[in-house]
């Protein structure tokens, strides 16, 4: 199932700290000019903002959907221990 393995994946490649599924979720989209709902699954992912682009393209490459919703919120503020972990967990590439 894509969904473990995008979880699994982007971690064990360092892109990502930690990646979390969340769901399933109800959902209403358009879908090719067709409205749309039905049950999706959520992957949240922790990492550094420079990091981002290289996450993406593993997503996009490795997601089974052609136009899956990737997108980033920043962290603005957290705890100076867990900052920490996420800056080492996820070095440059």
């Amino acid at each position: 199932m894509w969904r473990g393995e995008g979880r699994e994946s982007v971690v064990s490649a360092r892109l990502a700290a930690r990646a979390q599924i969340v769901g399933p979720v109800g959902s209403a989209f358009w879908h090719q000019g067709q409205f749309g709902s039905g049950e999706e699954w959520q992957l949240v992912r922790k990492t550094r903002a420079d990091r981002y682009d290289e996450a993406e393209a593993h997503l996009l490459k490795h997601h089974p959907w052609q136009n899956p919703e990737v997108s980033a919120a920043p962290i603005v503020a957290g705890a100076e221990a867990y900052l920490h972990w996420l800056e080492t967990t996820t070095p440059s590439g």
